[in-house]
């Protein structure tokens, strides 16, 4: 395999820490860039120092609303806040960093000649009457709500893809990202798995909104990252769906973090959120016919690592 040089946006983020240390572990020359407003380097761990003194990792602090000029053979964009809590916080700054952040790297694309993978959200399906979303339903989204910034943020990101795609023959890729869990995952971000683990390690009642009965489909990062790999590698635009299309509700999701920690949970109901989808599973047809692509870790198995990680990171 030929080395590469790779620019991960968004690279010190949850998703992004990972995808860099699978893509630096294969050989390649790796450029993580991070405004770090929901990334930190802490995520690297103990080999960030290693990583560094190789010669073949770099960590460059930019805001992409700004331009940034940069050779590079490809580029994997995830730079933008991804939980209600982050994103909400500002979201006019969300939606310049969906909007601008995508205009430059397809800039950046078009002057180097890279390759450019976004990372889309299951978000764009909004809450969906077509179930489950396949990548041509063209979803149910509020475009003046609170989740809007995001929501439609990533379809106009996508717009700008295809838009450059057609009109300048750029190499792109489009990958819509289902719900994704693990290590590295911020404390308290709003995500349902966050927050249920913290709250039950806390030995906190689980907050659960609604009646609990809404659904979610769950994917360990690992197995988010091989998708994002096999989509870069491969000769298919998009979008593609990524994620674990086995649907749980949330009160099952509390049974299974209940079992993982071996006693009973307190369980206190909230309203629901403005605009929270009721069901969300992707289809994966595309994603296992085009990329040969199939999710492997059980949720068993990536609760037991995600809790083994944030008692870590409570006690830190």
């Amino acid at each position: 395999m030929s080395r590469k040089t790779i620019l991960v946006t968004g690279g010190a983020g949850f998703i992004g820490s990972h995808l860099c240390h699978r893509l630096f572990n294969e050989g390649h020359h790796v450029i993580c860039l991070d405004n770090c407003f929901t990334g930190s380097l802490d995520n690297f761990g103990d080999r960030y120092g290693e990583m560094i003194q190789s010669g073949r990792f770099e960590f460059i602090r930019h805001d992409i609303t700004e331009p940034i000029t940069i050779e590079v053979d490809e580029i994997f964009h995830l730079a933008c806040p991804a939980s209600p809590v982050h994103y909400q916080y500002n979201p006019v700054k969300t939606i310049k960093t969906n909007v601008m952040g995508t205009y430059h790297m397809l800039g950046l694309c078009k002057r180097v000649g890279s390759k450019l993978l976004l990372a889309s959200t299951s978000e764009v399906y909004g809450d969906p009457q077509v179930h489950p979303q396949p990548e041509d339903y063209w979803g149910n989204v509020n475009p003046i709500g609170i989740r809007s910034c995001y929501d439609e943020g990533k379809r106009v990101a996508e717009t700008l893809m295809f838009d450059y795609h057609r009109q300048h023959k750029l190499a792109i890729r489009v990958a819509r990202i289902f719900n994704t869990y693990g290590p590295n995952m911020s404390i308290d971000d709003g995500r349902v798995m966050s927050n249920f683990i913290c709250q039950a390690l806390r030995g906190e009642a689980l907050t659960v909104y609604g009646e609990g009965e809404q659904t979610r489909s769950f994917c360990y990062v690992s197995d988010l990252v091989n998708g994002l790999c096999r989509l870069m590698d491969g000769n298919e635009t998009g979008p593609i769906n990524l994620g674990n299309d086995k649907e749980i509700s949330l009160l099952e999701l509390v049974k299974a973090i209940e079992a993982a920690i071996g006693r009973p949970l307190e369980i206190i109901h909230k309203p629901l959120p403005q605009d929270d989808p009721v069901r969300r599973r992707p289809d994966l047809t595309r994603a296992r016919t085009l990329l040969g692509y199939e999710p492997k870790v059980s949720l068993d198995e990536g609760i037991a690592k995600t809790i083994a990680y944030f008692k870590q990171a409570i006690e830190r």
